[in-house]
């Protein structure tokens, strides 16, 4: 699959829900958003038969995602389904981990590969402010260790920077990289309908956060663990694991864009921001087929979004992060 610009899509990150257990300051309002029904949502078969469709076209990686995908019954079933998919050779997860220790081993049988946990503070009163939900660090770090016991790998561990919030914790996360294989990811925070205040007051770009670890010790760049995303990676001295930095304000890196998203209501976005989509449920209800319309989305998938640092500029109207799978 090749865009308009040359760039070969390999990647899919699929939502399966549109609903979370958490109510992050920098994702959605406090309020939540009004939930997709049951009967909007893709079933797993349908997921399943556009992975298929794509897989035939050059398809390759997965993820799976959310709102939070664990909030979804019985997703390892899904990740099976898509293992089984001729070309697929890698499914992986984002979740915030607070569902995660029990269902951890069925994840890994059922062939997801690796992982990316969401974990914004090691303090737990701090965590259950971002969070707006009690007891969620221990749990979150209850999921952490659940994936690295049953040999998820890699496991990155992300981080959404803002200033005032959780900036100070800076040298903490990287000390999560030292004795366990972790890869901790900084993210600049990015504007949505719901959160401008905060991402223009409380932005903090990753090159003052990495400034700010290499005083305290030395970074060395370094080629980062399998993926599909655009971080850099550095390694403090003899830690096992690495940090890494993720700049979608900062630094642009939409040109070497290698993926799309299914919504939980199947809508084909070729990017996170912006009002693109096109619409996969119908299709699929009725056996229409879906090459078209997947082409069709290829040929309009932008160059790059257009948000603007302390503003709605280029968000599309996305209140919520969740509403699009992150």
């Amino acid at each position: 699959m090749i865009d308009g610009f040359g760039r070969r899509v390999e990647y899919l990150r699929v939502s399966v829900t549109d609903k979370c257990n958490l109510r992050c300051v920098y994702c959605m309002p406090e309020e939540g958003t009004a939930w997709l029904r049951r009967d909007e949502i893709l079933s797993y078969e349908e997921i399943a038969t556009v992975v298929r469709v794509m897989a035939r076209m050059g398809l390759r990686r997965v993820r799976l995602t959310g709102g939070e995908p664990l909030v979804r019954k019985d997703l390892d079933r899904l990740a099976a389904m898509i293992a089984a998919v001729g070309g697929i050779d890698d499914i992986s997860l984002s979740t915030n981990a607070v569902l995660l220790a029990p269902i951890a081993e069925r994840l890994r049988r059922a062939g997801v590969d690796r992982m990316n946990i969401s974990l914004d503070s090691l303090r737990p009163e701090r965590a259950d402010v971002i969070a707006r939900r009690p007891g969620t660090l221990r749990r979150v770090m209850e999921g952490l260790d659940a994936a690295l016991a049953v040999g998820f790998a890699p496991i990155k561990v992300n981080v959404v920077l803002m200033r005032g919030w959780n900036d100070d914790e800076l040298a903490d996360f990287a000390e999560l990289s030292r004795d366990r294989p972790l890869h901790v990811r900084f993210i600049e925070v990015m504007p949505t309908e719901s959160n401008v205040r905060l991402s223009a007051d409380g932005f903090v770009s990753c090159d003052e956060a990495l400034a700010r670890l290499s005083d305290l010790d030395e970074l060395k760049p370094v080629v980062g663990p399998p993926g599909n995303g655009p971080a850099t990676y550095y390694r403090l001295p003899g830690a096992l694991g690495t940090v890494g930095a993720i700049t979608p304000m900062s630094h642009n890196y939409c040109g070497s864009c290698n993926r799309m998203r299914l919504t939980a209501d199947g809508q084909l976005r070729p990017c996170l921001f912006g009002a693109i989509q096109t619409p996969l449920r119908d299709a699929l209800r009725s056996g229409r087929p879906l090459v078209p319309l997947i082409e069709e989305t290829l040929r309009i998938k932008p160059e790059r979004h257009h948000l603007v640092h302390g503003s709605t500029v280029g968000s599309g109207g996305l209140v919520a992060l969740s509403q699009t799978g992150g």
